[in-house]
C-alpha cells in the first residue's frame, strides 16, 4: 500500500484529486508540488515508512526529470488531457484544426520522454461539430477527472503497476511553439482558414 503520492498538478484541482485518493485510504499523505523545484524537493526527503512513494502528474507543463522516475520505486503516473491521436501540447487545438472526429484523454507510465509511455488508460468520446477549443478542454478535463476517479482506488492502494493496455501513441508531438505559430494570421489567408484558426487556436 503506499504510503505517500506525490501530486504534481494546480492548486485548482488540488483538492478534489487528494480527497479522491483519500476516499480509499484517508491516512495516505499526499503532498502536492507544482514545479520542478518542488517536486525535487519533495523526492529528495527520505522515503515514508508508512509505505512506497508514488509519483502522479495531472494537467501540468512541468516536465519530470529522468532523475525523479528513475528514483521511484515503482511507475510515475501522468494523465493527459488529450488522447494518445495528439501527444504533446494543446491537443485540443490541433483535434480541431485537423476537423478529429473523436476526441479522448490518456493516463500513461512516464518516461523522460514526454507523452511516450506505455499507456494505462484511454477515454474516447465524440466532438461535436463546430466546437470551440476551449469547450473541447472543458469536456477533456471532466473526463480526465472522472478517469482518475476510475482508477483512485488503485493508486491509493495498490503498490502494483497499473495494467498497460493495448494501445500505442501516434501522431505528431505538438508544442508550445507549434500552438504559437497556428494563432498567426496571414494577409492571403482564406475566410474559412481564419475562421478554423480562431475556433481552433483563439
Amino acid at each position: 500500500m503506499p504510503g505517500e503520492i506525490i501530486l504534481l498538478s494546480g492548486e485548482a484541482e488540488a483538492p478534489h484529486l487528494t480527497d479522491s485518493l483519500q476516499r480509499h485510504q484517508p491516512d495516505l499523505s499526499v503532498v502536492l508540488v507544482q514545479s520542478r523545484e518542488e517536486l525535487e524537493e519533495a523526492c529528495s526527503k527520505p522515503p515514508p515508512e508508512a509505505g512506497p512513494r508514488r509519483l502522479i502528474a495531472y494537467c501540468t507543463s512541468v516536465i519530470v526529470p529522468a532523475s525523479v522516475i528513475e528514483a521511484l520505486p515503482g511507475p510515475a503516473y501522468n494523465f493527459h488531457p488529450g488522447p494518445p491521436t495528439y501527444p504533446g501540447s494543446h491537443a485540443a487545438s490541433f483535434a480541431i484544426y485537423d476537423g478529429a472526429d473523436l476526441f479522448g484523454v490518456t493516463a500513461h507510465v512516464m518516461e523522460e520522454r514526454v507523452d511516450a509511455g506505455p499507456l494505462v488508460q484511454v477515454t474516447w468520446f465524440e466532438m461535436p461539430d463546430g466546437i470551440k477549443f476551449m469547450e473541447l478542454e472543458m469536456m477533456a478535463y471532466q473526463a480526465m477527472f472522472t478517469m482518475f476517479n476510475e482508477l483512485a482506488p488503485h493508486l491509493a492502494n495498490d503498490d502494483a503497476p497499473l495494467a498497460v493496455i493495448d494501445a500505442q501513441w501516434s501522431g505528431r508531438k505538438t508544442t508550445e511553439q507549434d500552438f504559437q505559430v497556428m494563432q498567426e494570421l496571414a494577409a492571403d489567408m482564406s475566410e474559412e482558414e481564419i475562421r478554423l484558426r480562431y475556433r481552433a487556436f483563439g
